[in-house]
């Protein structure tokens, strides 16, 4: 009896030290960083650099050539309709100038009268082509002549109206032209007279000087610019998106403006996806075919002015109540989307099907329920059923 309850103890002792053995050689559960599905909201935007622009921007120009006297208006400068921007002394006559004019016109003249002279000629040879079709369709109606002979003095008549009709026009162009040699040394010859008249150049409407293109003195010709003018109530922000992407935005969507220099983000509403696009460089070297995207500001931003960079995310979807898991709890099996569950301190490989996503959260259509703990950034050597203890608890 002693012996048997000997063998039975040393088999207890041996089954025990084979369980603490098995039991200390077992492998540590991995540490996971772990979230919980909830619902709320999700948005989808597109994230881009974009730059603040004047709505209303229009550039001043010399509208004569001559001596620009010094602007002393600078930049940031508030104007009215009755502010003078610019003014302008013309120069004084050049004779050279002159006897070009003098010399256009006689041009101008000479060709009137070639064109005259033509549409003489060509009315005497319609009066001439008439007069010969009618005596052919008298010999046609006696049928002393072919009918080729009257077809041939209808079609010289017909071609010879239209030639004299082509005259006449020419005559009304080279006309014109003459009118507007005169009307040139007509203006060079008042501003002879006026020698020390000005020209006042003041703004159109209450505006902003944004830019001052020609601050010092100095003879200008016609049509140069001279500073550029906006409403200062009135600014837009443009963003150039990828064609792929512009095609996503809808006027009207909204847009949040964030690191434009405030504590809080501005919103915004996009007003026009620009219906053509451009090519740019990228960073990298690679031609983009991007397009323009304009938004109206719904906030106020009298902090900002024209060309300031702003971060910009358009939104392209959003819901209020969604079921959502961190974008990196996901990880692809084939076509599939899975996440791990943790279950009782171990893995589960289930199955989900996503909707939209953000980089940072995705939408998550079925296979999960709310509040179910998923890990985040699955490394490669987690399994199926595999322990795991989350990290921090």
């Amino acid at each position: 009896m002693k012996r048997m309850m000997k063998r039975v103890f040393a088999a207890i002792a041996v089954v025990a030290a084979t369980i603490l053995v098995a039991w200390s050689f077992r492998p540590e559960p991995f540490e996971v960083d772990a979230a919980r599905t909830v619902r709320g909201p999700l948005q989808v935007t597109i994230d881009e650099d974009g730059e603040t622009r004047a709505h209303d921007r229009f550039t001043v120009a010399a509208p004569i050539a001559g001596r620009l006297s010094r602007i002393d208006l600078h930049e940031g400068d508030q104007v009215r309709p009755q502010t003078v921007l610019a003014t302008i002394s013309p120069l004084p006559l050049d004779t050279r100038e002159l006897g070009e004019l003098r010399a256009r016109i006689q041009s101008a003249e000479a060709r009137k009268c070639e064109m005259d002279e033509q549409l003489a000629r060509w009315e005497n040879d319609l009066a001439q082509a008439a007069r010969e079709l009618n005596r052919v369709r008298r010999l046609a109606g006696s049928r002393l002549v072919a009918l080729q002979e009257l077809e041939l003095a209808e079609s010289k008549h017909t071609s010879t109206v239209k030639e004299m009709q082509a005259a006449r026009f020419r005559v009304q162009s080279a006309t014109a032209d003459l009118e507007r040699e005169k009307a040139g040394l007509v203006a060079l010859e008042e501003q002879q007279s006026r020698p020390g008249s000005a020209v006042l150049i003041r703004p159109p409407a209450a505006c902003r000087i944004l830019r001052v293109l020609e601050k010092s003195e100095r003879v200008v010709a016609s049509g140069t610019p001279l500073m550029v003018l906006s409403n200062p109530k009135k600014l837009e922000i443009v963003v150039d998106l990828l064609s792929t992407d512009a095609v996503k935005v809808k006027p009207g969507a909204p847009v949040i403006i964030e690191n434009w220099g405030g504590q809080t983000p501005l919103h915004a509403r996009v007003r026009m996806v620009e219906p053509y696009g451009f090519t740019k460089i990228s960073a990298l070297g690679i031609e983009e075919q991007r397009v323009n995207v304009i938004a109206d500001f719904v906030d106020p931003a009298e902090e900002l002015g024209d060309g300031y960079r702003v971060d910009v995310r358009i939104v392209v979807w959003e819901n209020a109540a969604v079921l959502k898991v961190p974008a990196s709890a996901l990880f692809r099996i084939g076509q599939r989307w899975n996440v791990f569950v943790i279950e009782h301190g171990r893995l589960r490989v289930q199955a989900v099907e996503a909707g939209h996503r953000n980089p940072s959260e995705a939408e998550i259509l079925s296979g999960l329920y709310e509040g179910a703990e998923v890990v985040l950034h699955p490394a490669n050597d987690l399994e199926n059923d595999a322990r795991v203890k989350i990290r921090g608890r």
